[in-house]
C-alpha cells in the first residue's frame, strides 16, 4: 500500500521553544502529541511527505502544488530567525499529480506560486518530524475556495499518484481548528467538537456535510487540509487515535493520527450514501424522480406507519457543498399524510424556492436532505422560547414568519424573533403574536 499513515496536526507558532519563549509549555498536551505522532510517521520510513497547509500559496479556484527541487523557510516573521527548516521536493511525484489533476477536471498545478519559502502551517510539522527522520522529500500544496467535494478529489488523486509511482507516502494534513475560541457565542467550540468527534471516529462524511456559515463563523483554518486528507483514504478502513485537544490561547489545536487498514467499499463516500431513515430516502427520491423524469412518484408501499397514518406540517432542507440550496415547509398539515406532505414540499423545495434556480440533474449526487416534522402550535410567551427545542411563529394580523430551531447561527430568542418577523416584513413597532412548536429532524 502506497498511502502508509495520515495525520491531522496544528500549526502554533509559539509551540516552537524560541518563538514560545516559555508560553509553548501551556499546550504541553499538543506537544507531547506532535512528538508520539511523528515518531510514528518516522516508523513507517516514509520516502515522500505530502503536506497540505492552509498557509501556503491558496487561490479560490485553484490549488496550488509548490514546485522546483528544493525551498527553504525559518521563524523570522515571529522573532526566531535562527530557526531554519529545508527539504527536498518530490518533483516526480509533483509532475505525475499535476497530469492527473488536468485530466480530471481538478484546477491544480504549479502555477501562481507567490514565495518559494516555506510557510508555518509547513515548517512546524517538519520541525518536530525532523527530530526523528529527515531523508525525505517533500510534495507541498495549499488549499483553495473550492468544494469540500473538489478537495476531496484532490485527495484522491493523490493516492492514485501514490500508487502508480509505487512510493512509500504518509500525509501530514496540517490546521489548527476555530480560531474564536475565548469570542462570544458558541461557534468555535461547537466546531471543535464536531471535528474533534468526527476524526475521532473516522467519520469523514461528517466533515464533508459541514455548513460553510457556520465554519466560517468559526474562523477555521484546517477543515479543508483534513478533507484532502480524507479523499486520500477513500475506499479504505481507518483506525483513528485521537492524541490530544487544546485551545488555551484562544485557538483550538487537535491531533489525530490514521492507520490504514484494508480496502472498504462502504467507506467511498462521494459515492455511498450516508445511511438515511425513511423520511429522508422518501425527500430524496421523491426529488431524483422529478428532476430527472418530471414525474411525481407514487407512494411506495413499504413506507412506515408513522408516515402514512399521521398528519403535520413539514419542512424539507436541500444542501450542496455545505450550503442551502432550497428549503420549503408548511407548518401546518395540508395533505391527508405527512408521505404526501413530504413529497410536495420536497418538489417545491427542489424547483421552486424563489432563492435559487430549480435543481438539475448533475446536482443530485451533491445533495444533502433533512426533513423536520413540526409538533403542535401553542402560544407562547418571550420567556418559553428557546431557539435550540422550539421552533418559532411571529405574527402580525395575516403576516406570519416561521424560524425553525437549531438552526447554526441562531442562539438567543431575540434572533430568533427578529429573523422570522422579517422573513414576514414585520416591522420593529409592530405588535407581535408569538407561538412555538417542536421540531423531530430526520437526517
Amino acid at each position: 500500500m502506497s498511502i502508509l499513515y495520515t495525520c491531522c496536526v496544528p500549526h502554533p507558532p509559539l509551540i516552537i521553544p524560541e518563538v514560545g519563549k516559555g508560553e509553548e509549555k501551556k499546550i504541553q498536551d499538543t506537544i507531547h502529541s506532535y512528538r508520539e505522532v511523528m515518531k510514528k510517521v518516522a516508523s513507517f520510513h516514509p520516502e515522500t511527505i505530502i503536506i497540505i497547509s492552509p498557509h501556503n500559496t491558496s487561490y479560490i479556484d485553484y490549488f496550488n502544488i509548490s514546485e522546483g527541487a528544493h525551498a527553504e523557510g525559518d521563524f523570522g516573521q515571529f522573532r526566531a530567525k535562527q530557526v531554519k527548516i529545508t527539504c527536498d521536493y518530490d518533483e516526480e511525484f509533483v509532475e505525475a499529480l499535476c497530469h492527473h489533476t488536468e485530466n480530471s477536471g481538478v484546477p491544480a498545478g504549479t502555477l501562481g506560486q507567490r514565495t518559494k519559502r516555506l510557510d508555518h502551517g509547513t515548517m512546524i510539522p517538519l520541525y518536530f518530524l525532523n527530530q526523528y527522520m529527515t531523508n525525505y522529500k517533500v510534495v507541498r500544496m495549499g488549499l483553495s475556495g473550492l468544494s469540500y467535494q473538489d478537495h476531496y478529489h484532490l485527495g484522491q488523486l493523490i493516492r492514485k499518484t501514490a500508487d502508480e509511482l509505487n512510493r512509500k507516502v504518509v500525509i501530514i494534513a496540517s490546521g489548527d481548528l476555530s480560531h474564536k475560541l475565548k469570542e462570544s457565542g458558541p461557534y468555535g467550540y461547537e466546531f471543535d467538537q464536531k471535528v474533534i468527534e468526527a476524526l475521532s471516529h473516522g467519520n469523514f462524511l461528517d466533515l464533508m456535510t459541514m455548513d460553510y456559515g457556520f465554519c466560517e463563523r468559526a474562523a477555521e483554518c484546517g477543515l479543508r487540509s483534513f478533507i484532502i486528507m480524507a479523499g486520500a483514504l477513500d475506499g479504505l478502513s481507518v483506525k483513528p487515535t485521537f492524541y490530544s485537544y487544546e485551545g488555551p490561547f484562544g485557538v483550538g489545536y487537535g491531533v489525530v493520527g490514521f492507520d490504514i487498514g484494508e480496502k472498504d467499499p462502504t467507506r467511498k463516500i462521494l459515492t455511498i450514501r450516508k445511511a438515511e431513515d425513511p423520511y429522508v430516502r422518501w425527500a430524496r427520491n421523491v426529488v431524483e424522480s422529478y428532476v430527472m423524469n418530471k414525474t411525481v412518484p407514487a407512494l411506495p408501499s413499504k413506507l412506515p406507519e408513522s408516515m402514512l397514518n399521521n398528519r403535520a406540517g413539514v419542512f424539507v432542507s436541500i444542501k450542496k457543498d455545505g450550503q442551502l440550496r432550497g428549503c420549503i415547509g408548511t407548518f401546518q398539515p395540508t395533505t391527508d399524510n405527512i408521505a404526501l406532505e413530504i413529497r410536495n414540499n420536497a418538489i417545491s423545495a427542489s424547483t421552486r424556492d424563489p432563492r435559487f434556480s430549480p435543481i438539475t440533474n448533475n446536482e443530485l449526487p451533491k445533495l444533502i436532505y433533512s426533513v423536520d416534522i413540526l409538533g403542535d402550535v401553542t402560544p407562547a410567551t418571550y420567556e418559553e422560547l428557546d431557539p435550540q427545542k422550539y421552533g418559532v411563529i411571529v405574527k402580525h394580523h395575516e403576516k406570519r414568519g416561521l424560524l425553525l430551531p437549531r438552526l447554526d447561527g441562531v442562539d438567543t430568542v431575540s434572533e430568533q424573533i427578529e429573523i422570522a418577523a422579517r422573513k414576514a416584513g414585520i416591522y420593529d413597532d409592530e405588535d407581535i403574536e408569538l407561538f412555538k412548536f417542536e421540531v423531530v429532524r430526520h437526517y
